[in-house]
């Protein structure tokens, strides 16, 4: 596919500069050096979240409720050291906002955003955490044993960073090639890569907020919808803002709806014997796999056989004790590539992993598509988005029109962005990334708990490896990946077809209900966190 099929004309047409001036012109300038919120003032580059308290309920909880059937997380009590550590309750409660803003008087069921922020920082007993992820080893074992089955495997640009570390190397150090050669040596039939479909995500989301500056037809700001526990969040708390989240699945199950269409139809196999397993650096991923929204290849193939499009998810912990059970020598592996089809990828994939790489990416690409030319070096190196201050703004000039951009991550944080959103969206933002943990995905659930609790070095390590990577690629936009391309002549035909929309595109769930929290503009209200 030639490069000119986004800056043809008749593809370009409706994103005319006097267009986008109509509905982005006049929002305003996000202030980069700091504004007052709350009676706080932020330091230079961001906001500051509001102090969040425990609510009354709190007294006397010392560990968050885990339903036994949570499918990210496990709380194992003879490991608690229950009366004399609350750190889970604390991560919970006022890193996350979700403890506390919840009554399980009233409760339809144990409110959980499945981020497993508590097992990172629990200490446990005897070197071993009470809360872990939902181990799925065993299930992968089995699978990888059989002869019926066609098994992928995908890896997040977060993991080959932090991997590592399991096996003794320092944080932030890059392993992308040993983590390939591990997973074909345990067994994998082809090793792919969700930097490909994160690239591919770009160019899905790009197109959708042009197409929503356009035509008007959906609210701004717009919202990312890569980080599941993000996305569960915004449904239990903020379900009136639903519209304004991005209908893109994320990187992970874009890659499992292509795994058993796209990928089955070019490898000649049958999608009913494709096995999908992903390795994240999130436990939240579990959840969002199980999601029923999830099922887009069966719906394709209007075949109730082929399973969901990622049958199973592994924490890069899970993929530590697998590699150790095998006794593979991780440290002394050689250097391997992904598998073609589904591997290549570009700097912007890899930025994906720190939070305030989706928007980068995002802007990248989107700066192409309006303007036809490559993104400015400022860029191409937007230090604005980047580092761990929770909240972050920016501007960005395109065509001679603002375009203004929020980053959040962390949900307290993620709170206060929304809060804001609904009392009017005074910045005039247009578009906003929300991450759920800490420093983005480098910063999840199912990853190495190199210390505990975790560390900002630690966090800025994995960040710092990554956007060094994304310096040495030759190609650092999602447009410029060959893949993709090829994936858009040969099968889905342009971003945001009717295919696209089939296969990559998904809906949401009001959970408001669940904890009784009614959302209105410039309202909220809680039965036991007045606001």
């Amino acid at each position: 596919m030639s490069e000119d099929l986004f800056t043809k004309e008749e593809t370009r047409k409706e994103l005319t500069r006097r267009s986008f001036l109509k509905l982005m012109g006049g929002l305003g300038l996000a202030s980069l050096a700091g504004v007052t919120l709350g009676g706080l003032v932020a330091p230079a580059g961001g906001l500051v979240a509001p102090a969040v308290g425990y609510a009354s309920t709190l007294a006397s909880a010392d560990v968050v409720p885990i339903a036994p059937d949570n499918p990210s997380i496990v709380y194992y009590q003879e490991f608690c050291l229950r009366g004399s550590c609350d750190a889970c309750v604390r991560v919970c409660n006022e890193v996350q906002t979700v403890l506390g803003f919840w009554d399980k008087k009233v409760a339809q069921e144990i409110v959980c955003v499945n981020c497993g922020q508590c097992a990172l920082v629990c200490p446990g007993k005897h070197g071993l955490p009470a809360i872990r992820e939902r181990d799925e080893t065993a299930v992968v074992f089995d699978a990888l044993a059989s002869p019926d089955y066609h098994v992928v495997v995908q890896t997040a640009p977060a993991t080959r960073v932090a991997l590592g570390e399991e096996f003794g190397l320092a944080p932030g150090t890059w392993v992308a090639g040993q983590q390939v050669a591990a997973l074909r040596r345990l067994g994998f039939d082809a090793v792919l890569d969700t930097n490909f479909t994160a690239d591919l995500t770009i160019m899905e989301e790009a197109t959708e907020f042009l197409k929503r500056v356009v035509k008007g037809t959906y609210p701004l700001p717009m919202f990312t919808s890569c980080s599941p526990g993000w996305v569960k969040f915004m449904e239990y708390f903020y379900p009136a803002l639903i519209p304004n989240v991005s209908t893109c699945m994320s990187p992970q199950q874009m890659f499992g709806a292509l795994a058993k269409t796209y990928y089955a139809k070019a490898r000649g196999l049958n999608p009913e014997k494709i096995l999908s397993v992903s390795i994240m650096p999130c436990t939240a991923k579990k959840f969002e796999a199980q999601r029923p929204e999830m099922n887009a290849a069966s719906r394709y193939w209007n075949n109730s056989l082929v399973s969901r499009d990622v049958d199973v998810v592994l924490t890069t912990r899970e993929l530590a004790r697998m590699i150790k059970a095998r006794n593979i020598d991780f440290a002394n592996l050689p250097v391997e590539g992904y598998d073609s089809l589904m591997g290549e990828d570009t700097g912007a994939a890899i930025i994906f992993g720190a939070t305030g790489g989706v928007m980068e990416a995002a802007l990248r690409t989107a700066y192409f598509f309006v303007t036809g030319v490559q993104p400015p070096q400022d860029l191409l190196n937007f230090t604005p988005v980047r580092g761990l201050v929770g909240i972050k703004e920016a501007s960005v000039q395109i065509n001679g029109v603002t375009v203004n951009v929020a980053v959040a991550h962390e949900l307290k944080n993620a709170r206060t962005v929304c809060d804001m959103v609904l009392a009017g969206n005074p910045n005039g933002w247009h578009f906003i990334e929300f991450m759920s943990c800490s420093g983005g995905c480098i910063g999840g659930g199912g990853q190495p708990r190199t210390a505990v609790p975790p560390t900002d070095p630690i966090r800025q390590a994995r960040i710092d490896a990554l956007y060094v990577k994304d310096a040495a690629e030759i190609q650092r936009a999602s447009y410029e990946n060959s893949e993709v391309l090829a994936l858009y002549q040969n099968f889905l035909g342009e971003p945001y077809s009717a295919l696209a929309k089939q296969l990559l595109h998904t809906t949401y769930v009001n959970r408001g209900p669940v904890v009784r929290y009614d959302v209105v503009p410039g309202h909220r209200k809680t039965n036991n966190h007045p606001g």
